[in-house]
């Protein structure tokens, strides 16, 4: 690769770059989102953090997952958030994706780098604190070992058809993941 930043390439160099790789379920995913959730307390404002939480398919034990940790973290109204994305990237953050409207959507993603995924890779969304569907998403596959196994089965046929489209790979286990969110919110109510 040349000397292009991340920030140059195009989306299908990126996906190019960083493909979907699929690996069977690390029991170090919880030690590094410990030890990431850590250091983001030492760099934010605890005051307005509302709540941090390991989401995604690298959270429920067993289930093969993309190897990226993604962390949900949840915030109060009025946190700075200029000084919050500041303080994310001098520590090595990256803001992928910004929405900051009433719905406030930011992604950073830590671990991405010009020759590939680095050994730990991160993805950080912040949002104001909310009745979020990955958080119920996750506590029904954890609590239906079954319902996880449908899921990573489903995953593993579409990293061979979109191993180089992510936003493909993401909108084709949309409609599995909202049925089941939906069962999951009718189980487990207003949990969140």
């Amino acid at each position: 690769m040349s000397d292009k930043d991340l920030k140059d390439l195009t989306l299908e160099e990126l996906w190019d770059l960083f493909p979907i790789i699929l690996k069977k379920h690390n029991p170090e995913y919880k030690y590094w989102y410990n030890k990431e959730k850590k250091k983001l307390m030492k760099i934010l404002d605890q005051n307005k953090i509302k709540r941090i939480n390991h989401i995604g398919s690298t959270a429920v034990k067993g289930l093969i997952a993309k190897p990226t940790v993604d962390i949900l973290l949840e915030i109060d109204k009025d946190y700075d958030l200029k000084k919050l994305k500041s303080n994310l990237k001098d520590n090595g953050w990256i803001l992928m994706h910004e929405n900051d409207m009433e719905n406030l959507d930011l992604v950073f993603n830590k671990g991405y780098t010009p020759q590939g995924f680095a050994e730990k890779v991160f993805h950080l969304h912040v949002r104001y604190l909310g009745d979020w569907d990955e958080l119920y998403f996750r506590d029904y596959l954890i609590k239906y070992e079954k319902v996880a196994d449908e899921y990573g089965k489903l995953k593993k046929k579409l990293e061979k058809k979109y191993k180089h489209d992510r936003d493909a790979y993401t909108e084709a286990k949309s409609d599995f993941i909202k049925k089941w969110t939906k069962k999951a919110k009718k189980e487990f109510g207003d949990r969140y």
